[in-house]
């Protein structure tokens, strides 16, 4: 076993014992906790390109589960409480998935490889009626045998294309629900998988539309088209947008330690709640909310993500033109703006989520005049011509609001005009819909850390056709040297590649990274068992184990 995936097996196992040894050795524990995440809690389905930005990675990995999961670390664990993976074939790269016998949904009906197929089937591209925000990994599928109703498949990958993060791949939150939409749409049993082994596109696009929507939340959601596969069960949706997740008893797993779990979005009030004892667990980017003050009740850990806070230009307006964005990046100080979030800037765009030397690899091709604000060399790459644009964020975000502020005044002088275009539902869709130009957001748009904790996944944001690929960037050549990373090992191979699409990236300018998120975890002194975790699933990858005394 390699050696991060024994860390991460003691480190699970310790956290439960902690959590059992506190529970005995206290005069009780509680029987519910408040979680509060960075973003909104639109989507059951985070395989969406908003669900994915949203906080529902955070609320739901141990809601729908998966082969895997990312422990503290971001690094990819086994849960072989729901099945097990086995390579069989190494050029064509071919795995089979087995999926534990006992797993069923909180509605009773069984996990199958069903499952599989629409998840490959939303997120490999061949099916653009999909949503998916990224389909890195699954678009180098070549096929998947799988019997409708059967709890094993055999998923082969194209010739040459061994994606070597596979265990990314049909992991927490990626796999929903088959038989709902099977049964909305009267597809009966395997329907799902027949459309698609066919091509059915009449019949896939009803999926897909499916898909998109049917997951959507709110508080007068149909709680039956929302069936679990983890040790929480959604109960409700409260009219302000919370989740409220109970113990589901049809989970085949370790029961978990805390009966309720109520996951809230991040508010304005967050300083209050704080004061109040509302809320046990914040998991939220540092500095979003201001500067809070702690008492001795609070323990805060702050660590870097795995997500870049980066500009995102729009595909449409004043900035799809090159030398706008050019422009807009000659003026912004990023120098001003990483110290102030006091970490270094960072240049990464195909490396995100690694802290690594080959990182260092797109620090050149021209990254180096895009440190210091420079004014007069943005009305220069104008031409002298006026641009004003919209830069919006989700708020409430005190940093991103200061950063705006900062990037409106370094501007000016070079005839840009920079205005705040925030919202409390400013996020990707909301640039895809042309309502702003610019998007300030983490990776994949994300208000929290947004990263898979792969940069051969996470680069797949600016190939030409991903759904998260929100700044519409089309470059042959880049598309060729992401197809590369997410199939190449070899850490000087990764350089090389990352050192060649460095220039183009820096001349087309589809986003200006800015720095790496950070991340702040509040807990209350009264829990045990939380950890930080550097990916989109944010704290929540372990709540099951999480206890809080009284």
């Amino acid at each position: 076993m390699p050696a991060r995936f024994r860390r991460a097996a003691i480190l699970a196992a310790t956290l439960s014992l902690v959590a059992t040894a506190t529970a005995s050795c206290s005069g009780g524990t509680a029987d519910s906790i408040d979680y509060a995440v960075d973003g909104a809690l639109v989507t059951y389905n985070t395989n969406t390109v908003v669900g994915a930005a949203s906080g529902g990675p955070q609320a739901f990995s141990r809601v729908l589960t998966g082969f895997n999961y990312h422990g503290p670390d971001g690094q990819v664990v086994g849960d072989r409480d729901f099945g097990s993976i086995a390579v069989v074939g190494r050029n064509p790269q071919v795995l089979d998935y087995q999926i534990n016998d006992a797993a069923v949904y909180s509605d009773g009906k069984p996990i199958t490889c069903d499952d599989m197929v629409l998840a490959w089937a939303a997120q490999s591209g061949r099916f653009p009626a999909f949503d998916a925000a990224n389909r890195a990994g699954y678009a180098d599928i070549a096929s998947i045998d799988c019997a409708p109703g059967q709890k094993k498949a055999r998923v082969t990958f194209a010739q040459d294309r061994a994606f070597v993060d596979f265990g990314q791949l049909f992991a927490a939150t990626s796999l929903m629900p088959a038989h709902v939409l099977a049964d909305e749409l009267g597809l009966g049993d395997g329907g799902i998988v027949t459309a698609v082994r066919d091509g059915d596109i009449p019949t896939t696009d009803r999926i897909a539309a499916a898909w998109n929507e049917t997951w959507t939340l709110g508080p007068d959601v149909d709680l039956a088209k929302f069936p679990s596969s983890g040790p929480y069960r959604l109960e409700s949706v409260t009219d302000d947008g919370a989740v409220v997740l109970v113990a589901n008893d049809k989970w085949w797993g370790a029961k978990p330690v805390t009966d309720r779990i109520t996951v809230w979005p991040r508010g304005a009030d967050i300083q209050d709640r704080v004061n109040e004892g509302f809320y046990d667990v914040v998991d939220v980017a540092a500095g979003s909310s201001g500067t809070l003050t702690l008492s001795d009740d609070w323990e805060r850990t702050d660590s870097a993500s795995a997500g870049i806070e980066q500009i995102i230009f729009g595909a449409q307006g004043p900035l799809l033109d090159p030398a706008a964005r050019r422009a807009l990046a000659l003026c912004t100080p990023r120098d001003v703006i990483a110290r102030n979030a006091e970490v270094p800037i960072a240049n990464s765009r195909l490396n995100p989520a690694a802290e690594d030397s080959i990182t260092a690899a797109e620090s050149g091709g021209g990254a180096e005049q895009f440190v210091v604000a420079d004014a007069v060399a943005a009305r220069t790459a104008l031409g002298n011509r006026p641009l004003t644009v919209r830069m919006g964020y989700q708020s409430p975000n005190a940093r991103l609001a200061a950063i705006v502020g900062t990037i409106a005044k370094s501007c000016a002088p070079a005839g840009i005009v920079v205005q705040d275009a925030a919202g409390d539902a400013v996020g990707p869709q909301t640039l895809r819909d042309g309502q702003i130009d610019a998007l300030v957001a983490s990776t994949g748009g994300s208000v929290g850390s947004g990263s898979t904790g792969s940069s051969a996944m996470d680069a797949y944001d600016l190939h030409s056709g991903n759904g998260n690929n929100l700044s519409g960037y089309s470059n042959e050549q880049i598309d060729g040297i992401i197809g590369a990373l997410a199939v190449t090992a070899d850490p000087k191979e990764s350089a090389r590649l990352l050192g060649d699409g460095s220039q183009v990236l820096w001349d087309g300018m589809p986003t200006l990274p800015l720095y790496r998120q950070q991340r702040m975890l509040l807990v209350s002194t009264k829990m045990d068992a939380v950890s930080s975790n550097p990916t989109r699933w944010g704290a929540g990858w372990n709540m099951d184990r999480w206890v809080r005394t009284t």
